[in-house]
């Protein structure tokens, strides 16, 4: 299960005793204690690496259906919307289906992705699950969506950028299935916040300097002194508050996390290769899914990746997949190189 806010924040709000969030450190304890939640049939993974099934010109259109889990923690809950039905009123089903909607563009228009696995998969998501629960997950099967507790945390679907990265994950399970530990677990993190900010700047036709390059931008209240989750740009800096404490992610190699804990560092080393793809994508400027994203994305396909990939093996790939599209002189390539460079992460030349 993977969830985007990381259990080390968790931990920090469920310790406080703050006056501000007399709520918020219960739901957090309740957030790091639950059970994976029970399941309606049975899991099937992959058993292959997909490739793309569609060209980037070829129309496809999303089969979304959003499920209302009514406050209780099984999966899937009540379906309240299906592919083009009208908007519930439900600012959280309707969000998930309109951020649904502009994941599965991307990766269509731009990769030639149709839906998670390359076939038109549905793309299923659950919102309001349990009671004031502080996450948003992907299990396999589907997206799934708390509301927050109101003091910390707002509904996970106000972000974009969250529920593009949750339907990353799925992506990443049918291609590279980069194991979820270590440094290849931190690129399986990494991997999800870059489509996520990418969906959120096509959605709003940014270009790779007007982005903000922020992840989570919005899920926190007013009360919380922070942008968002995480910054791509500047790991380290998305949160600096008395009860969260400030971001700890590392931005260079340099200070890399050794821990046990969150499957070895998952969440705060994949800043290192945030900031890479974040520094290559402004070096080369105009709209980031053109360059750095379709090489991350010729990256998870190309089926050169061992699901333990170190951040080396997935910095040389990336250069080799640029040389490949963009040419070995090209600005693309040098600069793909030079973002790995600048966060401490050989390549191979």
């Amino acid at each position: 299960m993977q969830t985007i806010v990381p259990p080390y924040l968790l931990d920090r709000i469920a310790e406080a005793a703050d006056p501000r969030f007399p709520l918020a450190a219960d739901a957090a304890r309740r957030a790091l204690l639950r059970e994976p939640p029970a399941r309606v049939g049975p899991l099937i993974l992959p058993d292959e690496p997909d490739q793309p099934s569609a060209l980037p010109d070829a129309p496809s259109t999303p089969d979304r259906r959003i499920s209302d889990a009514q406050g209780r923690e099984t999966l899937p809950g009540r379906l309240v919307r299906r592919e083009g039905e009208r908007d519930t009123g439900d600012e959280a089903v309707d969000d998930a289906y309109d951020g649904l909607g502009d994941t599965h563009r991307l990766f269509d228009r731009v990769f030639g992705r149709d839906s998670i696995d390359g076939a038109g998969m549905p793309l299923e998501a659950t919102v309001h699950f349990g009671r004031a629960y502080d996450n948003a997950f992907w299990d396999g099967e589907r997206m799934v969506f708390g509301d927050g507790d109101g003091e910390v945390f707002r509904g996970f679907t106000d972000s974009l950028s969250v529920i593009g990265h949750e339907l990353a994950h799925g992506v990443t399970e049918h291609t590279a299935r980069l194991r979820y530990q270590g440094q290849s677990g931190a690129l399986n993190e990494h991997v999800s916040d870059a489509f996520g900010a990418l969906v959120e700047q096509y959605a709003l036709g940014q270009d790779a300097t007007a982005a903000s390059w922020l992840i989570g931008e919005g899920i926190f209240t007013d009360e919380v002194q922070g942008r968002a989750l995480r910054s791509m740009l500047e790991p380290g800096t998305a949160y600096d508050d008395d009860v969260l404490g400030r971001d700890p992610q590392p931005a260079h190699m340099r200070d890399y996390i050794e821990t046990d804990q969150d499957n070895g560092g998952v969440h705060l080393n994949s800043g290192i290769p945030n900031r890479a793809f974040a520094l290559a994508a402004r070096q080369i400027d105009g709209f980031a899914w053109e360059s750095v994203g379709r090489v991350w994305y010729d990256t998870l396909t190309s089926g050169n990746l061992d699901e333990n990939a170190t951040f080396e093996q997935f910095a040389a790939e990336t250069v080799r997949q640029a040389e490949h599209r963009f040419g070995a002189g090209s600005g693309e390539a040098a600069a793909i190189r030079e973002g790995w460079q600048q966060v401490g992460v050989p390549t191979a030349e």
